[in-house]
């Protein structure tokens, strides 16, 4: 039983730092976005962000963030064969 635990406690650990690691570069291409946005704004016409605004065609679509597999084998229940 012990080996079961620290086993699943070693894959936890492992995703999490995956998952840490991801929202780390995900904040960093928020935190660039928001800047590029920002600067965008800036030179931007009052009439190009009414206009960006008003027009759904004008907005692009958002890309689904894709899910890494997990490193390791999906285990079966114990006791299954």
């Amino acid at each position: 039983m012990d080996l079961v635990k620290s086993h699943l406690m070693y894959a936890v650990r492992e995703e999490v730092e995956v998952l840490k690691e991801q929202i780390k570069e995900l904040n960093e291409r928020r935190v660039m976005l928001e800047r590029e946005n920002g600067a965008l704004r800036a030179i931007a016409t009052p009439q190009q962000l009414a206009r960006s605004q008003l027009d759904p065609s004008h907005r692009q679509e958002q890309t689904p963030i894709p899910h890494p597999q997990p490193p390791y084998p999906p285990q079966s229940p114990i006791g299954a064969p």
